[in-house]
C-alpha cells in the first residue's frame, strides 16, 4: 500500500506519557508535521513530558467529554491524522474506581469518533488500543492473532474494548478511515504505574539511598517487551500504511517472566536490591500470559523494532537515575 502523506497530526492525551513520546517522535521524524495536541486542564498526565515538545506542538486544552469542546477543537486544528492515546489506563486502579474509568474512556472514544462526523472532516484516525482487549487467553491460542477471541478481565481492558469496537463501527457505518492498534507492554519511563517503570524508579531510589527495599505485586505473568520509543513509531507508520477497519496487534520479540525481569534490574543495580511483595499492588485477577503474534502488522508496513531490549532496560533506568538525582538536588 502506498504510504499517506500527513500535514497536520493531532495526539489526544498528548502530556501523557506515551502521547509525550509519540509527540517527540514527530517533531524529531516529522519536523514538516504541523503538530496539535489535546489535553484536558485536570490530565493525569504532566506538562514536564512534553519538555522536548513544549515549542513545537500546539496544546489545546480541551476535555473529550465536552462534545461541544472537542468538536470546537477538530474545526480549528483540522487535521488529517488522529492519534487517540486519552484514556485512564491504570489497570490496577479500574479496579477501584471501575464507574469512572470506564465512563472517561467509553465516552472520550464516543465523542471523538462522534466529533469526527459532525465536524465534517475526513482524517486518518488511529485508535490506539491494547493486548488486554484479550484478557486471560487459552494457551492454545498463543501467539495471539487479531482473531484470538476478545476477552477482557478487568475494567480498563472492558472500557478498551467498546473504544476499540466503536472504531470498527464509525469505519464500517461512516466509511471513516479508521486505524486500530493492539499494543502488547512496553517499556515507558514517564509511566510509573507500570511495573517495570515502578522497579526502575525504587532501584535508583535504593541506589540513591531513598528507599530500603523494592515492593512488587505478582512476579509470575509473561509479557513480550518493546521500547516505548519502537512502540509510537509504530503507531504512526500505522497510520500511514494499514488498511482502514482493520485490527492489529503491535508488540516487542522479548518474551519474559515478570520475576526475571525484576532479576535483570537488580542485577543492573549499583548496590543490593531486596525486596518483597506488597499485597495492595496485587489485582483481583491478572492477565498472566500475553504473548502476540505480529505477522499481520509487519507484513503490511515492513516495521521493525530499533532497539533492543538491553538498550531499553538502559535507558529506562537512566531515565530513573537521572530523576532520582534532580530529587535529592
Amino acid at each position: 500500500m502506498e504510504k499517506r502523506i500527513f500535514k497536520t497530526a493531532l495526539i489526544t492525551g498528548i502530556t501523557g506519557s506515551g502521547g509525550s513520546y509519540l509527540a517527540d517522535y514527530i517533531i524529531q521524524s516529522h519536523p514538516e508535521v504541523f503538530l496539535h495536541g489535546i489535553s484536558r486542564w485536570h490530565s493525569t498526565g504532566t506538562d514536564r513530558n512534553l519538555e522536548n515538545a513544549k515549542e513545537k506542538a500546539k496544546v489545546h486544552e480541551c476535555d473529550l467529554l465536552d462534545l461541544g469542546a472537542t468538536i470546537r477543537v477538530l474545526k480549528e486544528v483540522k487535521p488529517d491524522v488522529i492519534f487517540h492515546l486519552a484514556a485512564h489506563a491504570n489497570v490496577k486502579a479500574s479496579f477501584t474506581n471501575p464507574l469512572s474509568v470506564i465512563q472517561n474512556n467509553v465516552m472520550s472514544a464516543a465523542n471523538l469518533l462522534e466529533a469526527v462526523r459532525l465536524a465534517e472532516i475526513d482524517p486518518v484516525i488511529q485508535i490506539c488500543s491494547t493486548s488486554e482487549v484479550y484478557g486471560q487467553v487459552d494457551p492454545k491460542n498463543v501467539p495471539i492473532k487479531e482473531d484470538c477471541p476478545i476477552n477482557p478481565g478487568n475494567p480498563y481492558a472492558v472500557s478498551k474494548t467498546v473504544g476499540d469496537f466503536l472504531g470498527f463501527v464509525y469505519f464500517r457505518s461512516y466509511g471513516m478511515k479508521v486505524v486500530r492498534t493492539r499494543m502488547f507492554a512496553y517499556l515507558n519511563p514517564r509511566r510509573e504505574d507500570l511495573f517495570a517503570t515502578a522497579w526502575a524508579k525504587q532501584v535508583a531510589r535504593i541506589e540513591a539511598g531513598l528507599q530500603k527495599e523494592l515492593l512488587h505485586g505478582n512476579l509470575d505473568s509473561t509479557r513480550t517487551l518493546i521500547d516505548v520509543r519502537d512502540a509510537m513509531e509504530s503507531y504512526w507508520i500505522a497510520a500511514e500504511k494499514c488498511r482502514f477497519g482493520e485490527a492489529y496487534n503491535i508488540g516487542g520479540p522479548t518474551v519474559i517472566k515478570i520475576g526475571d525481569f525484576l532479576d535483570i534490574l537488580k542485577k543492573k543495580a549499583k548496590t543490593e536490591i531486596p525486596s518483597r511483595v506488597d499485597p495492595t499492588l496485587l489485582r483481583p485477577a491478572d492477565v498472566t500470559l500475553q504473548i502476540p503474534d505480529v505477522g499481520k502488522f509487519t507484513e503490511e508496513t515492513g516495521w521493525k523494532p530499533r532497539y533492543s531490549f538491553e538498550e531499553s532496560v538502559e535507558y529506562l533506568l537512566e531515565y530513573w537515575r537521572k530523576k532520582v538525582k534532580q530529587e535529592r538536588a
